[in-house]
């Protein structure tokens, strides 16, 4: 079975792609919200807290708020972060994937590129948009970001330009193109790959 990871900036529209993807019956698999049900497993729980301290679990629930401090005031931290839910994450999908019966399934994920799970896809696709458009898709759906805080999470992620380099295809969600002609043209081209 084929696994093509979707890709792109926060607010590129990555869930809009996934969602006519849903209506072709290919199924998807949500990175992001799986690691959020991960670290509530008790494996990832255990680890997270002789990493990080008790402090990292506030009744029951992860300490999204100390967890921020911990993690963006030092590099390391993230990396630390990240080999404790990766792991899992990585073990969970392959997982999933065997419960599937499509001719592909789909692996979206903010961060496929930098975590290198992208080598695992055979095929990647990148979704762009101007940034101007995704800093007012962001406002207008998590309304207790500010601009800045938008921005700042813009620019430590990589550039369409970077992610590009890396995609096999690239779709346009910039409000002026046609998105669901773009995705039938993909969807075509992954049935065909050999």
């Amino acid at each position: 079975m084929k696994i093509v990871g979707i890709t792109g900036g926060i607010g590129s529209g990555k869930s809009t792609v996934c969602r006519i993807f849903q209506i072709l019956n290919i199924p998807i698999y949500d990175a992001d919200s799986h690691a959020k049900a991960l670290i509530h497993e008790d494996t990832v729980k255990q680890q997270i807290i002789t990493t990080f301290g008790t402090e990292a679990y506030l009744n029951d629930q992860l300490n999204r708020d100390y967890m921020a401090q911990q993690v963006f005031s030092d590099g390391n931290k993230v990396e630390q972060l990240n080999s404790i839910v990766h792991p899992a994450l990585a073990k969970h999908f392959k997982q999933w994937v065997k419960e599937q019966s499509s001719p592909y399934v789909i692996k979206e994920a903010a961060i496929l590129i930098e975590s290198g799970s992208h080598q695992a896809c055979d095929v990647v696709v990148n979704v762009s948009a101007p940034i101007t458009l995704r800093i007012q898709r962001i406002k207008t759906r998590d309304t207790f970001r500010s601009e800045t805080e938008i921005q700042g999470i813009i620019d430590k992620q990589l550039s369409d330009e970077e992610r590009n380099q890396i995609a096999d295809f690239t779709l346009t969600n910039d409000e002026k193109s046609l998105l669901i002609p773009q995705v039938l043209k993909l969807h075509q081209a992954i049935l065909e790959k050999e």
